[in-house]
């Protein structure tokens, strides 16, 4: 639990935004096109996605999920001292983050693939209904900056100026990658590891080349946390410089456009 809430922390806790000031009330508004994939900022969610409201009047404070609000292993609900809840088509949603501006949340595991109503209360007043289609997958890299995604090498971040090499297994986060086998409850902190379902859907591009399944090691939740996954995968021998990655789930893809940090070029020999 405790590298589960740094690392969310990380990918999904910011942009932080100012709270308003206490005892004035401000209208509660969202739209359904404001309800997004947290890792994309696109309207693509599904079972067990994190995602994000935008709008104004969602909350009085500013307030992230610490490990204190993990009981019994399970995420909560509402943030102590915040009044904020959230409900996919009436079913509590757990809550990372809140603000008056934003709220990141997980979209409730248990829920099927379809249409869905999210729905914001704050303090007993109830916001609008938003119109969602939940889909079976919606695959989304966390991403570092506008063009690369969130990865890291022997619990170091790959950058650009900590690129990964040839060969290196790298671990990629992301979200919206659907069931696994062993299912968990929604909200419930992962402790093992649990694959995705069904990994025949699964497709990792490198510069639009599928790779190699026996390379993928491991894709599923990730361990101490809820909603996120990863993708641990060793590099191609010949991966070129800075790569495009993508990742198909079935017919759901994540966007185009984004890099993997990789210098294929040996280091130059050390000086006598």
């Amino acid at each position: 639990m405790k590298a589960a809430i740094p690392l969310l922390a990380l990918f999904v806790l910011s942009p932080m935004l100012q709270a308003a000031e206490s005892g004035q009330r401000v209208a509660i508004t969202y739209s359904s096109a404001s309800v997004v994939n947290a890792a994309s900022n696109v309207a693509e969610l599904a079972p067990n996605t994190i995602a994000s409201i935008y709008g104004t009047g969602l909350s009085w404070n500013q307030r992230s999920i610490s490990g204190d609000d993990i009981r019994g292993g399970n995420m909560p609900t509402i943030l102590p001292q915040t009044g904020v809840r959230v409900a996919v088509n009436n079913i509590p949603a757990c809550i990372y983050f809140v603000s008056p501006g934003q709220i990141n949340f997980l979209v409730p595991a248990d829920l099927l693939p379809g249409p869905a109503t999210v729905r914001v209360t704050l303090d007993g007043a109830v916001g609008p209904k938003a119109e969602v289609e939940l889909r079976p997958a919606a695959p989304a890299f966390f991403q570092l900056d506008d063009e690369t995604v969130v990865a890291t090498r022997d619990d170091e971040t790959v950058t650009k100026e900590n690129p990964a090499k040839p060969g290196e297994v790298v671990v990629l986060y992301l979200t919206g990658l659907g069931r696994t086998k062993p299912w968990f409850r929604s909200g419930e902190i992962v402790t093992q590891a649990a694959w995705i379902e069904d990994r025949s859907k699964l497709t990792l591009l490198i510069d639009g080349e599928p790779v190699e399944r026996a390379r993928i090691e491991y894709a599923g939740v990730t361990p101490e946390s809820a909603g996120l996954y990863q993708i641990n995968v060793k590099l191609p021998d010949d991966i070129r410089e800075n790569p495009e990655i993508r990742v198909l789930m079935g017919e759901q893809a994540s966007r185009e456009g984004l890099h993997l940090p990789v210098n294929p070029n040996p280091a130059p020999p050390k000086p006598e």
